[in-house]
């Protein structure tokens, strides 16, 4: 089925020359900000991006994949853009991921240099990592490459911010824009190639879906190595005409609900895990100046949207979807639209299909495909292979229920199904009742071999006092299976999450099979 079209002109062109057309369209006004508090406009923005793009340009060659190490800034945006202006590919690198996911994405992605700087190092302590990484990749400094910038620098930067269009490299909007790997919450992260019509499309989708107001100002807390983080945060901002101010790090709870009515915040872009924890410690006037806040990469829970609809005066919270493949916004609420429990409707110009899964009932997986939708994953054994997707449709592995509005239900992951006693059972179903019961908790479902069922439900949770037969009670009086019902229920303090804010399966599932094997 596929959603209104979107004019392809929209995203007929390369990132640096939407960027350009931005400035023409919005005019020179202050479209960058950091915690550093020192704004650029869209000039000072592409003379930036020219003067330390011809740096880094001297040290690469062209079409080269150069990793970038750096948090959510405005210098991370300069250097997306300065790899850009000189036909470089970023390939966004998750420091959060740990050294042996780290050095495989670099093999897989055929890097040797990373861009980082030594002052994010330092405060993030991540000194021993990047001394691993320097025996496999070349460490280039962008503070030192600054303090190389003289006079001629400026002045080049002062022509090339004139006339762009002369000084760029011409790219086809079919060529890499980005690199970027999959969240790996489920299993190894997957190298995924994006191009830069990819990115362009998929900012002009939600454009086309949602009336964003170029006097906004767009907060941006979540990581570039993460797709929203740079789709959300970054390029759709910067080409909409909205005003990105960058956030170094989405733990900083307190530190980000005091910025967001100083810099008149209008869109705050976060996980569930995230937007909770701000709402827990936000005072009633620190979510004031925001028009909306967009949740993605999870479910939200109903104590997370209970909190932004009572305490801050009926702030909107519009849940998402999206998948690093389909850079990455997928669906979402509209702010006139919101229909809580969905993630709301599919971006103009995408197709989707609904695969029956046997077993269960209702929904189907989801395949899509559209202008915004990755040519494929990079090969595992040859850096600049792609593998293509069969007849342009990406498999999310997501089991969903589309509505006759085009609203559309999460089920689960096919892998987030269990099979109890021949019955298919969702491990977010299980999840979604452990919230109910304890939802000012966090909990997590997985499955387990078990020679007489089949596969056994475990029930990981931060609340002490979680047991058994209160989910038994809740399934009784709602009407859920008590095959949904885990038996063994495992407590720890804090609940493992990745960088981006996700529940992390993988540690999750370790935890339980090292308990299992202790007990």
């Amino acid at each position: 089925m596929l959603r209104a079209a979107l004019d392809p002109k929209v995203y007929e062109e390369s990132l640096f020359d939407a960027l350009i057309d931005a400035r023409a369209r919005y005019g020179d006004k202050e479209i960058l900000e950091d915690q550093d508090r020192h704004p650029l406009t869209y000039t000072g923005l592409i003379r930036a991006a020219f003067v330390l793009g011809r740096k880094i340009a001297a040290m690469t060659k062209a079409g080269e994949r150069v990793g970038v190490l750096l948090p959510s800034s405005a210098g991370v945006v300069v250097t997306f853009f300065g790899l850009h202006a000189f036909g470089r590919v970023p390939v966004m690198l998750n420091f959060t991921s740990g050294e042996a996911n780290l050095k495989a994405a670099l093999k897989t992605a055929g890097v040797t240099k990373i861009l980082s700087a030594k002052r994010f190092v330092t405060q993030a302590k991540l000194d021993d990592l990047m001394a691993a990484l320097g025996g496999v990749a070349e460490i280039i400094w962008l503070d030192d490459v600054r303090k190389t910038i003289g006079l001629a620098d400026k002045l080049y930067g002062l022509s090339a911010g004139m006339a762009p269009r002369r000084f760029r490299t011409k790219t086809d909007p079919d060529s890499p824009g980005v690199v970027l790997f999959t969240s790996g919450s489920f299993g190894a992260p997957k190298g995924v190639v994006l191009s830069q019509r990819n990115l362009v499309a998929n900012a002009r989708q939600v454009a086309a879906h949602i009336d964003l107001k170029p006097e906004w100002v767009m907060f941006n807390p979540l990581p570039t190595f993460h797709c929203f983080g740079l789709t959300g945060g970054v390029i759709l901002p910067l080409l909409q005409g909205m005003k990105a101010f960058e956030y170094p790090s989405p733990l900083h709870a307190k530190q980000i609900t005091d910025l967001l009515p100083q810099v008149k915040a209008s869109i705050l872009f976060a996980t569930d895990t995230f937007l909770n924890q701000y709402a827990r410690v936000a005072e009633p006037g620190d979510f004031a100046t925001l028009q909306f806040a967009v949740a993605g990469a999870e479910k939200v829970r109903d104590e997370t949207r209970q909190m932004f609809n009572t305490k801050f005066g009926g702030v909107e919270l519009l849940e998402g979807y999206g998948a690093t493949e389909a850079a990455p916004v997928v669906a979402v609420n509209h702010p006139d639209r919101n229909r809580p429990g969905t993630v709301g409707q599919i971006m103009p110009g995408m197709e989707y299909r609904l695969d029956k899964v046997e077993g269960i009932e209702g929904g189907g997986r989801l395949y899509l495909r559209g202008p915004n939708v990755m040519a494929g994953y990079i090969s595992p054994n040859n850096p600049e292979g792609i593998e293509p997707l069969e007849g342009g449709w990406h498999d999310t592995g997501d089991i969903v229920d589309i509505d006759d509005e085009g609203y559309i239900t999460i089920l689960g992951r096919v892998k987030r199904f269990a099979k109890v006693g021949g019955e298919m059972v969702s491990l977010l179903a299980v999840e979604d009742m452990a919230g109910a019961v304890w939802p000012e908790h966090r909990h997590a479902a997985v499955s387990v071999p078990d020679s007489k069922k089949g596969e056994r439900l475990i029930l990981v949770t931060d609340h002490e006092g979680a047991e058994s037969a209160r989910l038994s009670e809740w399934a009784r009086e709602n009407g859920a299976p008590e095959l949904a019902v885990p038996k063994k229920i495992i407590k720890i303090a804090v609940i493992p999450v990745l960088g981006t804010g996700k529940t992390d399966y993988v540690a999750i599932q370790k935890l339980v099979e090292d308990a299992l094997k202790a007990a």
